[in-house]
C-alpha cells in the first residue's frame, strides 16, 4: 500500500458446485462446458471486521464457504533480537501464529505473506520492542540469518501452499533507492535458504502495481525497468493492487494497468492482495476525497475475472470480505484516518449485506476449478 496508508498495515492482524458435463450429443454443448471452468483460485485475506472472537470466528467461516484459497497476511514486528541471540521468542509473537495454525482451514490453500519492511516500506520492520536491529547493510549477515529463521519458523508452522516472503518490495525502492542492492543481496539470500528447507514452495515477493504503473517518480523508466527485471526472476508475480490509490476509476483505466503488468512480465501473475472502494472515500485530515461506488467496485472486480482467466492468473486474493467499520472504530486515533481508506472495499457491507460485487464473487467461484490446479 502507500505510503500516505502505511501506518496501519501492522494492523492487518461457498461450497464448490460441480459442473455437470453433458452426455456426448455434440460438440457445440461439450465445448461450452468447457469453457466454463475456471482454472484460477479465488479467495480473501483473514482481515476481521471487528476486534470480537465472533467476528474472527465468522470471517474464517465466510472463507471456507466462499473461496478455494485464503491468505494469512502477517505485516507486523519481527523478533530480531530473539532470532539474533537465540532467545526465547515473544510470547505474543508465537501464540498469534500457533492460533492462525489452529484455526487453518481445511481443504483450502494458504497463501503466506510476510513482511521484511516496516508500514512505509523505507526500513526494516520494528522488533516487538519498537527498535529497529543496527545494520551496516541490509544484507549484513546477522539479518540475513534472522530473516531466514523468521521465514523458516512461519513456514514450518502455517505449512503455506505460496509463500510472499516480502511484501511491496517496490516502495523500498521508492522510498530508500540507496538500499534497494543490499535489500536484493539480502532476499536471493534468504530465498535460497528457504527453498534448501521447502524445495516445493512456490516464492514470490510482492510489488504495488498503484506504484508501479506510471510512477510519480523522476527516473520512472529506470525504476520500471529494475523492479520489472527484479519480479520476472520469481516462481510468480505477486501483485498488490488497490486502484483508487491511483485514481483510476473505469474500465478502460482498470484494463490499461493490467495490460501494463501483462505485457512486462513473465512468470505467472496472481493478484495476493487487491480490492476497490464501494462507497465515497473523505478523509478530510488527509486531503483525501476518492469518489466509489459499489457499481465501481463491481466493474473493477469484473475486470479482473475476465483479465484472470485471460490471462491465467494462479490466483486474486480480494482484501477484506466485508466493511470493518466496527474494527475501525477500535483504531487509536494517530491511526484512524488513514485505516479509514480501505474501510469500504468489502464485498459485504459493514452490516453483513450482500453488494452486486459479491455476486458476481459466487458465479464465478462457482464454476468448476479445473483439475491443474
Amino acid at each position: 500500500m502507500i505510503s500516505a496508508a502505511s501506518k496501519i498495515n501492522n494492523m492487518k492482524s461457498v461450497s464448490y458446485l460441480f459442473l455437470v458435463l453433458a452426455l456426448f450429443s455434440g460438440c457445440s454443448e461439450d465445448d461450452a462446458t468447457k469453457n466454463d471452468l475456471r482454472e484460477f483460485k479465488m479467495g480473501f485475506t483473514t482481515w476481521g471486521y471487528d476486534a470480537t472472537l465472533e467476528a474472527v470466528n465468522g470471517t474464517y467461516s465466510f472463507i471456507e464457504n466462499n473461496t478455494d484459497i485464503y491468505a494469512e497476511h502477517i505485516d507486523n514486528r519481527i523478533p530480531w533480537n530473539a532470532w539474533v541471540n537465540d532467545l526465547e521468542l515473544p510470547v505474543e509473537f508465537t501464540n498469534e501464529i500457533k492460533g492462525r495454525a489452529d484455526i487453518k482451514i481445511p481443504g483450502k490453500e494458504l497463501l503466506l505473506s510476510v513482511s521484511l519492511l516496516n508500514s512505509s516500506r523505507d526500513e526494516l520492520a520494528a522488533d516487538f520492542d519498537g527498535e529497529v536491529p543496527a545494520y551496516t547493510n541490509l544484507n549484513d549477515t546477522e539479518i540475513e540469518e534472522a530473516y531466514s529463521q523468521h521465514i523458516n519458523y512461519l513456514v514450518n508452522v502455517l505449512n503455506p501452499d505460496y509463500l510472499v516472503i516480502a511484501i511491496e518490495v517496490n516502495e523500498l525502492r521508492l522510498r530508500s533507492p540507496q538500499k534497494w542492492a543490499s535489500y536484493q543481496s539480502l532476499i536471493s539470500q534468504v530465498t535460497s535458504s528457504v527453498r534448501q528447507r521447502h524445495p516445493d514452495l512456490r516464492i514470490s515477493e510482492s510489488v504495488s502495481l498503484h506504484n508501479l504503473f506510471r510512477p510519480d517518480v523522476s527516473d520512472s523508466a529506470a525504476y520500471v525497468a529494475e523492479i520489472i527485471n527484479h519480479i520476472n526472476q520469481m516462481d510468480f508475480v505477486s501483485v498488490s493492487f488497490y486502484p483508487f490509490l491511483k485514481n483510476l476509476s473505469t474500465q478502460s483505466e482498470f484494463q490499461q494497468a493490467l495490460n501494463f503488468l501483462h505485457a512486462n512480465v513473465i512468470p505467472p501473475i496472481a493478484f495476493v492482495e487487491t480490492a476497490h472502494l464501494a462507497e465515497n472515500l473523505v478523509i478530510p485530515n488527509l486531503n483525501v476525497s476518492i469518489e466509489g461506488s459499489e457499481n465501481e467496485q463491481q466493474v473493477y472486480l469484473q475486470t479482473l475475472l475476465e483479465n484472470a482467466d485471460v490471462q491465467d492468473y494462479e490466483f486474486i486474493i480480494w482484501w477484506a470480505h466485508r466493511d470493518y467499520d466496527a474494527l475501525w472504530e477500535t483504531f487509536p486515533d494517530e491511526v484512524k484516518d488513514i485505516g479509514q481508506i480501505w474501510r469500504d472495499t468489502g464485498l459485504l457491507t459493514e452490516n453483513g449485506l450482500e453488494r452486486p460485487a459479491f455476486a458476481l464473487w459466487l458465479n464465478n467461484l462457482q464454476n468448476q476449478l479445473t483439475q491443474a490446479n
